[in-house]
């Protein structure tokens, strides 16, 4: 039984009834992620995260079981990354987009410098991706790059390539398993264009380990399930992410998705990483925060903050701004990749924060 990450709050096991206990049962995953990816005897696969999480244990897995080979990262290093790709000519790999970021923002000369030519598959998932940095991924890699969007839970899965995402930019796929569902805060499913949060209907078993509140929590009466997400599906039956329920911020009355200002920030130059989560505002309610992890800690000053504020000023609307940011010399991420906002979200709301 795996947990899972605990991004919004502690890990949950999460038991998902085995197909069958034989230990000699095929892979979950080799008859449809497997055939999908090409895994097979010649499959050198990368893990640039390590294997107690959910995603980097089953394709390591999944490799072995098809009789590849699997080369295992002891922590990510960006270059370091490139330099394994080139040496063992690597054909498949999975991402978090925060790799794809440290990747692109490394100088152009150390980029350049490595034949990545035997990647076939370059897989990302566990967070929405920046349209511009997939863009530059793409560019740089050439059409690789495929994106899914699942959960340790097993409630359903969407994909999509590198070539249905340039003609649906920002999507995480339509769904290959599992039926897609949008809703509203009153369980009343929405038409194509609107958000909600994301269920999927016909595939979820799963339960929380000794947390029946939880797992009740998760389906609706039609037994359609969901992990918190929300997004909304196009007219083509293309799911798009706007953020987890939990982070949503609500200031004013107006409903604004902290990921899409994380989207743009990142872009920028000087930051390394950032996240953004609302704060108590008596007025408001809650009010947009952003803390950045500068690329050098020498750009930390208010008159670096002030640039990052206007040119995001030139890029998003006004509600939308932070009405502070702050800098940190290291955000809390897991060697996952992801990154654990809710513990910096609570030192800022509790006041815990030295200032």
């Amino acid at each position: 039984m795996l947990y899972s990450s605990g991004t919004t709050g502690q890990p949950k096991g999460v038991f998902v009834p085995p197909e069958d206990d034989d230990v000699h049962t095929p892979h979950a995953l080799a008859g449809s992620l497997g055939v999908a990816f090409g895994f097979g005897e010649e499959t050198v696969y990368l893990s640039p995260a390590p294997l107690y999480h959910a995603a980097p244990l089953h394709y390591s897995m999944l490799a072995l079981y098809q009789g590849g080979t699997v080369v295992v990262m002891k922590q990510f290093e960006a270059e370091q990354a490139l330099k394994l790709i080139e040496e063992h000519r690597v054909t498949h790999s999975q991402w978090v987009p925060i790799m794809f970021v440290r990747m692109l923002k490394l100088p152009e000369e150390v980029r350049a410098k490595y034949d990545l030519s035997s990647m076939q598959y370059a897989i990302h998932a566990a967070a929405p991706c920046p349209v511009d940095v997939k863009e530059q991924m793409i560019d740089w890699w050439g059409e690789v790059i495929v994106e899914y969007y699942a959960a340790s839970e097993g409630v359903g899965l969407t994909m999509i390539d590198s070539a249905a995402w340039l003609t649906h930019k920002g999507s995480v796929g339509p769904a290959l398993i599992g039926e897609l569902h949008i809703l509203d805060d009153q369980g009343h499913e929405l038409p194509a264009g609107e958000t909600g949060t994301v269920y999927f209907g016909g595939n979820a078993k799963f339960s929380y380990h000794k947390e029946p509140e939880k797992t009740r929590q998760a389906y609706n009466d039609k037994g359609w399930a969901t992990t918190g997400d929300i997004g909304y599906v196009d007219e083509d039956g293309f799911l798009y992410l706007t953020d987890r329920k939990d982070f949503t911020i609500i200031s004013g009355g107006v409903n604004i998705y902290p990921q899409e200002i994380e989207n743009l920030l990142i872009t920028h130059p000087k930051i390394a990483d950032v996240a953004v989560f609302g704060v108590p505002h008596e007025e408001f309610g809650e009010a947009v925060k952003a803390v950045v992890q500068p690329q050098n800690w020498a750009d930390a000053t208010d008159e670096v903050a002030i640039e990052i504020m206007e040119w995001l000023r030139e890029r998003l609307s006004h509600i939308k701004l932070p009405r502070s940011l702050d800098f940190k010399e290291n955000l809390p991420r897991g060697d996952n990749g992801k990154l654990y906002k809710k513990y910096l979200a609570d030192e800022y709301r509790g006041g815990t924060r030295s200032d």
